[in-house]
């Protein structure tokens, strides 16, 4: 990387630390360019030239929390023997991230914000795309290994996700221990359809 492209990446990570910190106060919407200005001692120009809007923005805001939790995850996996521990594992850590992310509250209105434009649809779908072939990924893992039976993959992926998704928004209400318990119940439900008997 050279000196501009350094510079050029310590003034997105400026912008965007600054950003986060006011869409965790105020939330998506009531985050306004001025506030963004004001935040980052950034022309609103300058801001727009790192991240094309303010949805561009906060697209990458979700993508530097995807890719922090999917990092923290890979130090936690090799901690659960099996592709079973390691799904309770992973229920486990979404819980705790979400029950305890100061971001989380901005994220659900980022999402349930109906204004967006086509390339800002596009981002989402790869980004959900890319939770899909995550759970694909250890879910293929335990047929490989005997521990599932061979079935479809990428249905099951996709219901895995949409388990998680449900239950995030589900569980915002609940007590710390109340929400890890849904968790686990979640992933005993799944399991048991998948599961090999005698295991």
């Amino acid at each position: 990387m050279n000196k501009k492209q350094q510079q050029t990446e310590q003034t997105r990570k400026k912008i965007a630390d600054a950003v986060r910190a006011l869409f965790v106060q105020k939330g998506y919407k009531a985050t306004s360019i001025e506030d963004m200005v004001k935040a980052t001692g950034c022309s609103a120009g300058n801001i727009y030239y790192h991240f094309k809007s303010k949805e561009g923005l906060f697209l990458h805001l979700i993508e530097v929390w995807n890719k922090e939790w999917e990092e923290t995850w890979l130090v936690k996996e090799p901690l659960y023997p099996t592709t079973i521990d390691k799904l309770y594992g992973m229920a486990e850590h979404l819980a705790y991230e979400q029950l305890n992310h100061p971001f989380t509250k901005a994220v659900d209105e980022f999402f349930h914000n109906a204004e967006k434009n086509p390339e800002v649809e596009g981002r989402i779908n790869e980004m959900v795309k890319g939770y899909i072939d995550f759970n694909r990924d250890l879910l293929q893992r335990g047929i490989d290994n005997g521990e599932f039976e061979t079935t479809n993959v990428t249905g099951l992926a996709i219901i895995l996700d949409s388990l998680m998704y449900g239950l995030n928004q589900h569980t915002r209400r609940m007590e710390r221990d109340e929400a890890l318990a849904a968790y686990r119940l979640a992933m005993d439900v799944f399991l048991h359809g998948i599961a090999k008997t005698g295991r």
